[in-house]
């Protein structure tokens, strides 16, 4: 006999947790699913180990600039220490989400999911039934369809090797190999990024990138852009990436090669069309409730829906909506206005609302003041070479339309610029408040 159930989620990240306690506190008789251990990908797998190795890296890094201002001595990065330090965070999470459900009456099942109906799923070989269910499901690196990808390693791979290697190779230029460049680099490692785009990290402002490939020269990161990778091939002493530039073909050989060319849904082991659950080119069909246009008990959120930016808040964000319409019925669409993204390279780059060429193509009037600002304080105090930023403000509402911003303290100060933009607030109120100085957000008037 199939086990019932009111809602059903496939996924045990931030959106399934969201969401399941949310439902559940209203009475509904919920179940979570996962064939990997509990706790999502941000927990587990990206954002949040990430950053306890980048947390590392940057001390050490600070430590190096200070040099000669006061600090002396030698530092260097110790990875095992470093990945140890990781683990005293992730080690703990799965059984810490356990714990949560079950003292929340939330049904557990480890396995695949696969749909066997529009109300029914398969968790290898036990049946399960339910109202709603919920795809949760994250998001998997796309396949690159070249020759030998089998021998590249992906993100969750990178945060759990040993030892790190001496020559690696990041295939793409997004946030993950910007990171994760910046971590190998300062751990000894020489690291090329073969990324097949002009530039890297193409959703942020590219002058503001720009600055910031100083510091990737500084560290010795070789990136080549326009280099489309063509084939990874094993060797004797390591691997072989070959790639086509714009002058001909050419070849890196590495003792690691990272797969960070981008990340689609994973939804290809749910067995959609059994469920009636309409999907193209690898993404859910969904409409602006989350809810499936084709099996109505199917919502998703976060990666899996890729309605809004892949990032932890806007899975957050999906998850209070769906649960929202589930229980009240479809009243609530999500919001994204103000979202702000940050690649934790060091220092860090971050961006919310309109890019300068966003703004001009919606053909707006608007103000702009971009300035290079490593003469400021706040980079001064930190002996931070590059620190700058853009700011775009709209001319007759005098709303800011865009802020972007790259140095010391840029992962904090944009959650202020995206305050802003969500909750309506001008340029004059944001230069007209007192913030504690000297700080990042005391810059901010200078910016507008």
């Amino acid at each position: 006999m199939p086990r019932n159930y009111d809602l059903a989620i496939i996924g045990t990240g931030t959106a399934a947790i969201v969401a399941g306690m949310r439902v559940r506190s209203a009475g509904w008789s919920v179940a979570v699913v996962d064939f990997r251990p509990f706790g999502g990908t941000c927990a587990l797998r990206g954002c949040d180990p990430k950053k306890m190795m980048i947390g590392g890296a940057d001390a050490a890094d600070h430590a190096w600039r200070m040099k000669g201002h006061g600090v002396e001595g030698t530092t260097h990065l110790e990875w095992p220490g470093l990945l140890a330090f990781k683990r005293s965070f992730t080690d703990p999470v799965p059984k810490k989400h356990e714990q949560l459900y079950a003292e929340k009456g939330i049904d557990t099942f480890h396995g695949r999911a696969r749909f066997t109906g529009p109300k029914s799923l398969d968790i290898e070989g036990r049946a399960l039934e339910a109202g709603h269910i919920l795809i949760a499901v994250g998001a998997e690196p796309m396949r690159l369809g070249i020759p030998g990808e089998e021998h590249l390693i992906d993100n969750e791979g990178f945060l759990e090797i040993e030892t790190l290697s001496k020559r690696i190779v990041l295939v793409g230029g997004g946030y993950i190999a910007a990171e994760f460049s910046h971590i190998a680099a300062r751990a000894g490692a020489k690291v090329t990024i073969l990324q097949h785009g002009e530039r890297m990290l193409k959703h942020f402002d590219p002058d503001l990138v720009g600055w910031l490939m100083d510091k990737f020269r500084g560290l010795g990161i070789d990136v080549r852009t326009e280099a489309k990778v063509t084939s990874v091939e094993k060797t004797e002493n390591g691997y072989r990436v070959t790639a086509r530039e714009t002058n001909g073909e050419m070849s890196v050989d590495a003792d690691l090669v990272v797969h960070a060319a981008g990340r689609k849904p994973a939804l290809t082991d749910l067995d959609l069309d059994s469920g009636g659950v309409k999907h193209e080119d690898g993404r859910l069909i969904l409409n602006e409730h989350l809810q499936s246009v084709s099996n109505p008990a199917v919502y998703a959120a976060g990666d899996a829906a890729q309605m809004g930016p892949p990032l932890t808040p806007v899975s957050s964000h999906d998850a209070k909506v769906v649960a929202a319409n589930l229980l009240e019925g479809n009243k609530h669409k999500p919001n994204y206005e103000g979202v702000p993204s940050v690649a934790f390279t060091i220092p860090p780059i971050a961006a919310v609302g309109l890019t300068e060429a966003e703004a001009q193509r919606k053909r707006l009037k608007f103000r702009m003041k971009s300035e290079r600002t490593e003469s400021w304080f706040t980079a001064r105090q930190a002996a931070e070479k590059v620190y700058g930023f853009k700011v775009l403000v709209e001319d007759e509402t005098d709303l800011v339309l865009g802020a972007h911003v790259v140095g010391p303290h840029a992962e904090e100060v944009i959650n202020l610029f995206a305050l802003a933009i969500r909750h309506g607030l001008t340029a004059e109120q944001l230069k007209t408040t007192m913030f504690a100085y000297p700080t990042g957000a005391s810059d901010i008037g200078s910016m507008l």
